[in-house]
């Protein structure tokens, strides 16, 4: 083997270890990203986000809010634009919550 070769080698075996180590990291968040429920509503949050996290049709949560359905901004971005407090939104996205939950 002369040195051209084993400079190939070397290169195909680090290629191999990223290749594992971000395949082994993609495939770890997405099984976290598989398993949330029912996470903590937070400020940074967008509807989609906590819809899929609680399990509900967005447009429930979009309905709630008066939004449209495509609306993709984070809550603190939606108080802001309302001035309203970012708290109080959240409570109406938890009561959003309930309500489509005890609906059928």
């Amino acid at each position: 083997m002369n040195a051209r070769q084993g400079w190939l080698w070397l290169a195909l075996l680090v290629a191999l270890a990223a290749t594992t180590l971000f395949g082994a990291r993609s495939a770890r968040r997405a099984v976290e990203w598989r398993r949330h429920a029912d996470e903590r509503v937070r400020p940074w949050m967008s509807l989609g986000y906590i819809a899929h996290s609680y399990h509900l049709p967005p447009q429930s949560l979009h309905r709630a809010l008066g939004l449209s359905p495509g609306d993709r901004r984070p809550l603190v971005v939606i108080a802001r634009v309302r001035h309203q407090d970012v708290n109080h939104l959240i409570a109406q996205v938890r009561l959003g919550i309930l309500q489509t939950r005890k609906t059928p």
